[in-house]
């Protein structure tokens, strides 16, 4: 009986708390993960992040925290563009389906600038 109990307390997964609980799938893409929401934030006359990586086709969420607005307009070609975002608004657009660079500004205020990455 006391070999059963010593092999009962012995299983689980080895953290200590006897608990049988399996780790998630992990991810080694540098995109959004999978379930979260793309997002660039605008604030301080600066696009957050800089280098933004999100899978082809997905829709992104942009946030302008500034009382100016901005835009989030793509540099080359017409892959995206918000138009004006006012003040304390948001918008979202949808990503380009082809996978690439895709350097981007605010056309109200040129010297923001960053990078959208589709992959």
């Amino acid at each position: 009986m006391c070999a059963l109990l010593a092999l009962v307390a012995c299983t689980g997964n080895g953290n200590g708390n006897g608990a049988n609980t399996t780790p998630g799938p992990t991810s080694t893409s540098s995109a959004t993960p999978q379930g979260t929401e793309a997002r660039i934030t605008i604030k301080g006359f600066n696009f957050m992040p800089a280098d933004l990586k999100v899978r082809p086709g997905e829709k992104i969420t942009v946030s302008n925290f500034d009382s100016a607005p901005h835009t989030v307009t793509a540099k080359e070609g017409s892959a995206f563009d918000t138009g004006n975002i006012e003040g304390g608004q948001s918008a979202t657009f949808t990503a380009p389906s082809k996978p690439g660079s895709y350097p981007f500004f605010c056309s109200l205020h040129p010297r923001m600038t960053a990078t959208l990455t589709v992959g």
